[in-house]
């Protein structure tokens, strides 16, 4: 701040000014033309003026509820007084003898009654603490939200340690279990080799690559979202056919539809274009909403798979289950980051592969939603851009 005084008396009996200023050379030059308009007053001893920069005091100009510099604020006496604008120094003209008078009248109703209580005398350094307490009120308040944050991230934290000891639990057990089939095959009781057909082995070490996908998915899916919704996700798109891409996925699946006695139907029509996308990302889109689908479908239901060919910039996916449906009051909130229906609370998951879902098809300029019916099933949709072989195409 910088102070420039002008009287030498005691500072209840002047105008108390305070002139904003930012730095661009036309407030510099409105700051010199009202310090020439003030020095030319009589008496000279009416005012203390006060140049406060408003980027080193931004609590102030707060406090003022400043919406434009220079702004030239009478703080004493009462009431206080604002000019502000393009237009400042005629305003100033217009308002000083009513200032003037203001004062006056303050100083005669000190004399005629100098045992009365003085009103509140606003100066600069009670306007100062005021400003430093609104400060320190922001500065509170972001603390809050910090804490509040951190508080989120330790909670996710422990959660992610339960995943750790609970969910992954049961794939690396059945990996490890394929893994001694697979070795115990191999000899007898007696330590002589056993012959293992090809079907057992083929299975047992599809099974065993199966569960490490799995497990690769969950820690690939726990790392994403633990860097949070801010954090933008990194794509690298490219020419993709969604047909063969998902018949190669839909295969890895096939264990698991059988283990359920699942029937799967698809549409995947041959003449679908190709799509823009994120081979990687597009493919945990399609296993974990592929996953839920194995996961709520009872045993003997259908799962059906199928693509639209919707317009010719979008291509519409859709995942259809037979299971229990969402409540219609929730179909928003499962995209939420951590969110579980309460009827999942005791199943394994931890609330953020719809999320996840949802970041990956926005970052391709995408839409991702539910239709669902309780007690029939629910339909997950997701779209994609088409790929054109011409510049402008969207990533």
């Amino acid at each position: 701040m910088q102070v420039t005084s002008e009287s030498s008396v005691s500072p209840e009996a002047v105008l108390q000014l305070l002139l904003f200023v930012d730095r661009r050379p036309s407030s510099q030059e409105q700051v010199r033309q009202i310090r020439q308009y003030l020095d030319q007053l009589e008496p000279p001893d009416r005012f203390e003026l006060q140049i406060i920069d408003v980027g080193e005091q931004p609590y102030l100009a707060e406090h003022f509820k400043l919406v434009a510099t220079p702004a030239l604020v009478k703080i004493h006496p009462d009431p206080r007084h604002i000019l502000a604008g393009s237009d400042i120094m005629a305003q100033l003209d217009d308002w000083w003898p009513r200032w003037v008078r203001s004062l006056e009248r303050y100083q005669s109703q000190q004399k005629s009654n100098p045992n009365a209580s003085a009103p509140a005398y606003n100066s600069v350094a009670s306007i100062n603490y005021v400003a430093e307490l609104i400060r320190l009120s922001d500065e509170v308040f972001r603390l809050k939200q910090d804490k509040e944050q951190l508080q989120q991230q330790l909670s996710f934290k422990d959660r992610i340690m339960e995943i750790l000891a609970h969910d992954l639990r049961s794939p690396l057990t059945a990996t490890s279990l394929a893994l001694e089939t697979l070795e115990s095959a191999q000899m007898t009781k007696e330590g002589n080799p056993r012959k293992i057909t090809p079907a057992l082995k083929s299975r047992l070490i599809q099974q065993a690559r199966s569960q490490i996908r799995t497990i690769d998915r969950m820690i690939t899916n726990i790392l994403q979202t633990a860097t949070g919704q801010s954090s933008r996700l990194q794509l690298q798109p490219t020419q993709l056919s969604l047909v063969e891409f998902f018949h190669e996925v839909l295969a890895e699946f096939h264990d698991q539809l059988v283990a359920k006695s699942l029937q799967l139907k698809t549409d995947l029509p041959g003449d679908t274009p190709q799509v823009y996308a994120d081979r990687d990302r597009i493919r945990q889109v399609f296993v974990n909403l592929l996953d839920n689908a194995i996961k709520y479908t009872p045993e003997g239901g259908t799962i059906q798979v199928s693509i639209l060919h919707r317009t010719t910039q979008k291509v519409q996916v859709s995942i259809c289950d037979s299971g229990p449906g969402i409540p219609e009051e929730n179909r928003d909130r499962i995209f939420q980051d951590r969110f579980r229906l309460e009827r999942d609370e005791s199943q394994d998951g931890y609330g953020i592969g719809l999320s996840l879902c949802q970041r990956i098809i926005r970052a391709h300029y995408g839409q991702i939603w539910v239709d669902s019916v309780l007690s029939e099933g629910s339909c997950f949709h997701f779209t994609l851009p088409v790929f054109h072989n011409a510049p402008g195409v969207p990533v």
